[in-house]
């Protein structure tokens, strides 16, 4: 097998999902403008899977320009109500985050693409669909409490794969897409590039 892979994403959960599938990889980050890539885009009205896309894109780039590899870049977006949604700044706006959900379906679009020698060589996106149940003050200052400013660091104000599931009465999608880095169509591309055994 040859090739090395570098994940171009400082996420905490990206990584527990490339060491749960057992990947020999490295981390290398290379800081991009999130906030101008969407505000740009915004402005010009484009899709709001093209912005998780773009993002996701100038991460790896950003580390493949001056790598050698195939540099994973990924990003997630949320969507409720036709409004794009950002993680939440303090544990007040997590409150109001999570009050503003209950009761409600909102989307997580998610973007993986995979660049080489500074050029994108592969790309995949994720939909998932997530119904959050209508969930009780007691349960909701319980949540808060257990989870604390972790809840800061995911765009939903919740940990799918911890406590956070306790949110939701429905969800269709994948479990790693849900997560941030839909996994099973990144190790086909590195199966067909041999660089993972097939």
């Amino acid at each position: 097998m040859t090739g090395r892979i570098i994940l171009a994403s400082g996420s905490a959960i990206r990584r527990e999902i490339l060491d749960g599938a057992g990947l020999d990889y490295e981390v290398m980050v290379r800081p991009v403008d999130e906030d101008a890539i969407k505000d740009a885009m915004l402005s010009e009205r484009a899709r709001l899977r093209d912005i998780a896309d773009a993002l996701a894109e100038a991460k790896a780039m950003r580390v493949s320009r001056q790598e050698a590899g195939f540099v994973i870049g990924a990003d997630q977006i949320m969507v409720m109500d036709d409004t794009l949604f950002d993680k939440p700044k303090t544990m007040d706006e997590v409150r109001t985050r999570l009050l503003s959900m209950r009761g409600k379906k909102h989307e997580l679009i998610g973007a993986v693409v995979i660049c080489e020698n500074g050029v994108p060589v592969w790309r995949h996106m994720s939909r998932t669909k997530l119904w959050v149940r209508d969930f009780s003050e007691t349960f909701l200052e319980w949540y808060i409490e257990t989870e604390g400013e972790a809840l800061m660091k995911s765009v939903g104000a919740y940990r799918f794969e911890g406590p956070g599931a306790q949110l939701f009465k429905k969800v269709e999608g994948g479990f790693f897409a849900i997560l941030g880095l839909d996994l099973l169509p990144v190790l086909d591309y590195l199966r067909v590039r041999g660089v993972i055994p097939s």
